[in-house]
């Protein structure tokens, strides 16, 4: 099959690209994680949604084709999933404390993402550092929780087809609409999931935002840092909870004003190691979470409460 009939829709320019229905959406994205058309449309179809950008509709198609193919991990519990994608390059990755710190107060936690990137300190690896391997299946990951642990599963066993996609960026140099899907991927079936979804530009916050609202999502919105999931731990960032697609002011807090009365005390270092032990001090109670951190865990948690308290309401 060819996809150039939507490559021609998408790739006219800035000014005469038109955007994908969802189902054409759906449609082309399945086509691609399949394997179904040839690397050269592959290349044009990345490129060409790179230059015009997503719409809220063709994020829903997307994510449709590629839940369609993504293994289901079943919960009966509410589930934090944490998409990490980034990694660190100048600050300590904290995604993992964060996970962590959820998993201490009895909440399932589920993060995916890369093994590796030559340029940053995945999550994966201060895991590994931590003697928290990655799980492989559904079953290793509700072990995990059974054990007050967060699951960390990598993309290639969670969605091999879209690991695949990820890999084009190293060929073509950019990312692509597959990484913009990985950050949104929600594959918890069973139970509600709260996706801590991270945006760079405003725009795109808005976009998310449109899409929660469109496909009545559980989601925390906020800037990521460095393409985290986590809260900077210099400064609270605004933190915007949809439930249902609906946003939840009480459950939300806007990003911290003024100047910065004391830093918390970071690590040197940024690598996999040494945040690994940075991490295991702040657990044991050695040293403190930073604030920011702490702030998002108690969203979170009020988040996954809310939803409880919907479904007893539900149930009665």
């Amino acid at each position: 099959m060819s996809i150039s009939s939507y490559i021609k829709e998408i790739g006219r320019g800035a000014n005469g690209a038109r955007s994908l229905t969802q189902e054409q959406a759906r449609e082309v994205m399945g086509q691609v994680l399949d394997g179904s058309v040839s690397d050269l449309e592959v290349g044009a179809f990345a490129i060409g949604m790179r230059m015009k950008g997503e719409t809220a509709e063709e994020l829903a198609g997307f994510l449709a084709a590629a839940h369609e193919r993504c293994l289901a991990i079943p919960s009966n519990q509410p589930v934090v999933v944490l998409p990490t994608y980034n990694g660190a390059r100048r600050l300590p990755n904290l995604t993992p404390l964060l996970a962590l710190r959820l998993a201490q107060e009895g909440v399932r936690v589920l993060v995916h993402g890369p093994l590796q990137d030559p340029k940053r300190v995945t999550s994966a690896e201060v895991f590994q550092s931590l003697g928290l391997p990655a799980v492989r299946t559904a079953q290793e990951a509700e072990r995990a929780w059974a054990r007050h642990e967060p699951a960390f599963m990598r993309i290639d066993a969670l969605c091999p087809p879209l690991s695949r996609l990820l890999d084009v960026r190293w060929v073509i140099g950019l990312r692509n609409s597959g990484h913009t899907i990985a950050k949104m991927l929600n594959p918890v079936r069973g139970a509600r999931a709260v996706r801590v979804t991270n945006y760079t530009h405003p725009e795109f916050g808005q976009l998310l935002a449109q899409y929660a609202q469109n496909e009545q999502a559980d989601m925390l919105l906020m800037r990521g840092t460095e393409g985290e999931p986590v809260a900077d731990a210099r400064r609270v960032p605004r933190m915007d909870v949809s439930l249902r697609g609906v946003a939840r002011e009480e459950l939300s807090c806007p990003a911290q004003d003024g100047a910065l009365a004391q830093l918390p005390v970071l690590p040197r270092d940024n690598d996999a190691a040494t945040t690994a032990h940075y991490i295991q001090s702040v657990l044991s109670g050695e040293k403190p979470a930073p604030a920011p951190l702490e702030r998002q865990v108690e969203l979170l948690l009020a988040a996954v409460a809310a939803m409880q308290d919907e479904a007893l309401e539900h149930s009665a």
